[in-house]
This record gives C-alpha cells, structure tokens and sequence, in this order.
C-alpha cells in the first residue's frame, strides 16, 4: 500500500488543496492530510475547525478509490511521516519561490528520514496563485472568494467573521 502525507495549514482548505488530493488519490492508496499544529501562528479556524471541515469537504474525492485520512501533528513532518509508516510527503508548489523553499525542505527531511521521498504536485492552472494566506486576506478585506475555496468553507468564513 502506498501511503502519503499531505501536509498544510489548511487555514482555510482552498480549491487548490483540493486538487492536489483529489490527483493524489491517483498516485496513492491512502492520503493522510496532516494538519499542522503550529503554536506561533494565529490561525483563522481552530485546529477542530479544520479537521471537521476538512472531513467534510473530501468526503466526495474519498469515494475516488483512495482512503483519505484527516488528521494533525506538531513537531517535524518526517517525524510524523515516519510514525505514519508513509513512503511519501506531497508538497504542493505554484510558482518558483514555492519550489526553493520546498526543495531545501525535501533535502532535509531525505537526510533525516531516506526511507520517505517527497513528490511535488502543482495544481490545475486555474489554482495557481491560490494560497491560504492569499483566500484570507482578499475576505478579510471584503472581497469575494467564491470559487477560491469550497462552499462550505465559505459559508463557514462568513460566520466566524460574524462572530468576531
């Protein structure tokens, strides 16, 4: 069984995290989406906030032939990944920038743990300058994301927007 990690923040899930799972499911026969616990950010959704819409929005892509796994982690991703007895870590790229980061990522976590391989998916065109950051900051300041993330997520934006 091949076994993937697909790691993020997913704060909020965009349409492009989407893609990249739903073209994993073709590569891989499970896909564990590792929400990152990460104690110095100051996230939009909770941790629970995202595990929960997270389930919910891959309910559709899990009927696909993969077994799709929503959980979270703290501490190293190779570590995780290892402890997850995965063979891969999926990073998603856009644009150059993105791959230096992730490639100096890649090199360190194969030093750390050579057993796990990491492969670089880019999303459909029409997701490729769609970012977590990005979706918050254009709703943040009134503009629309519609189309940028799944209905539910934006529906679920709206109202934590309300509640603050």
């Amino acid at each position: 069984m091949r076994r993937a990690i697909y790691p993020g923040s997913f704060d909020p899930v965009t349409n492009g995290h989407l893609d990249i799972i739903e073209r994993g499911c073709k590569l891989f026969d499970e896909i564990i989406i590792g929400i990152l616990v990460n104690p110095d950010k100051q996230p939009f959704f909770t941790v629970e906030e995202r595990h929960e819409m997270l389930t919910a929005v891959v309910k559709s892509i899990s009927q696909g032939g993969c077994t799709l796994r929503v959980d979270s982690f703290s501490g190293l991703l190779v570590n995780y990944a290892v402890a997850q007895e995965a063979d891969v870590i999926v990073r998603g790229i856009r644009a150059i920038s993105d791959y230096e980061y992730e490639l100096q990522m890649a090199l360190m976590n194969r030093r750390l743990a050579p057993s796990v391989e990491t492969v670089f998916m880019m999303p459909a065109e029409t997701y490729s300058y769609v970012s977590s950051r990005l979706v918050k900051e254009v709703f943040q300041l009134g503009g629309t994301v519609t189309g940028l993330v799944p209905p539910l997520i934006e529906k679920r934006m709206k109202e934590k927007l309300n509640q603050q």
